[in-house]
């Protein structure tokens, strides 16, 4: 990397990037997703800066081709995403619905424990962590994992009016 092509590549990027930020937000929705295709234009540019042209315009050239190379990049992203949200939408539609009036329920008891109780509880019941990994999650003691699970697991009993599991 030369101090050429370094100084090349900065008055490329000061110069054009007024530029290169129009040309984004005409593009993108929501409007706002310019500035960082606009930086993604830059890191790439400074990424590559041995390869600045040393003609002024084509410079410009060659920032606005990664531009648009960036915006294809965002458009297929955005395709993706997209494509993978409508999946699991159908997926979620096609699943049968459970009775909610007991997960409404449930759910609502869960809500009213204390919040280091109730993810805690939530970490294990509703994504299957076990209460040593969930532990782990939260940054606590096992053994204070245990103890919090255990006063939540009385709570949730004692609200839902359920008679406590014997212990083995």
């Amino acid at each position: 990397m030369t101090a050429d092509h370094e100084a090349g590549l900065l008055e490329a990027l000061q110069g054009t990037a007024p530029d290169l930020l129009a040309y984004f937000e005409r593009r993108v929705q929501p409007r706002e997703d310019a500035a960082d295709l606009l930086s993604e234009v830059m890191i790439q540019a400074w990424r590559r800066v041995d390869d600045v042209p040393s003609d002024l315009e084509r410079r410009r050239m060659w920032l606005f081709t990664i531009a648009h190379n960036v915006l294809f990049n965002h458009a297929r992203t955005n395709r993706r995403r997209s494509a993978l949200t409508e999946r699991i939408r159908q997926q979620l539609a096609d699943e049968p619905t459970p009775d909610h009036s007991e997960a409404a329920a449930v759910r609502d008891v869960v809500r009213r424990l204390p919040e280091a109780q109730r993810e805690l509880v939530m970490l294990i019941h509703w994504d299957g962590f076990s209460i040593r990994e969930a532990a782990e999650l939260l940054g606590l003691n096992p053994s204070t994992a245990r103890s919090r699970y255990a006063a939540a697991r009385e709570t949730l009993l004692r609200s839902l009016e359920l008679e406590p599991a014997p212990r083995c």
